[in-house]
């Protein structure tokens, strides 16, 4: 068996790589923050939210904290973590207005009053980064861009 490069996209993945996470994160970031609406906004099996909730607070993207003493009951708010994942939601739905969909089902505006089109962006120079723009520097010890060191495959 071989190895997988090291990949943060991956480790990543093994945190909100599933469905129901990312829609999560959705309800979360729109102010929707107790089980019972997202339930009900994500269309999650109540299981299957109770474990996705549960990986997202025990990978610090999530925090439990109580709204109700009696009964007890909790609301999920993002840490800090989980902000910084809020510019990949907004990329991916707008990805998702500009191929999967005629009309996009949601439109953010900005405080400027402007429709929000999110673009990545270089913090150094403020150039869009476009794969034109971008090359690879792998750091993992024993990998090229193009596979392991010695592979000549």
């Amino acid at each position: 068996m071989t190895t997988p490069r090291p990949c943060s996209i991956a480790a990543t993945l093994a945190v909100v790589g599933e469905k129901y996470a990312l829609l999560v994160l959705r309800e979360v970031f729109l102010g929707v923050r107790r089980f019972d609406r997202i339930a009900r906004n994500t269309g999650a099996p109540r299981d299957v939210l109770t474990a996705r909730l549960r990986r997202l607070v025990e990978a610090g993207v999530l925090e439990k904290v109580p709204y109700s003493e009696r009964p007890r009951r909790y609301e999920y708010v993002p840490t800090d973590a989980g902000l910084e994942l809020q510019s990949v939601l907004l990329t991916l739905m707008a990805w998702g207005d500009r191929h999967l969909s005629e009309h996009p089902p949601t439109v953010l505006v900005h405080e400027c009053g402007e429709e929000l089109r999110p673009a990545v962006v270089c913090a150094g120079c403020g150039g869009a980064a476009t794969p034109d723009s971008l090359s690879a520097q792998v750091e993992a010890p024993g990998w090229t861009v193009s596979g392991p060191v010695g592979d000549n495959a």
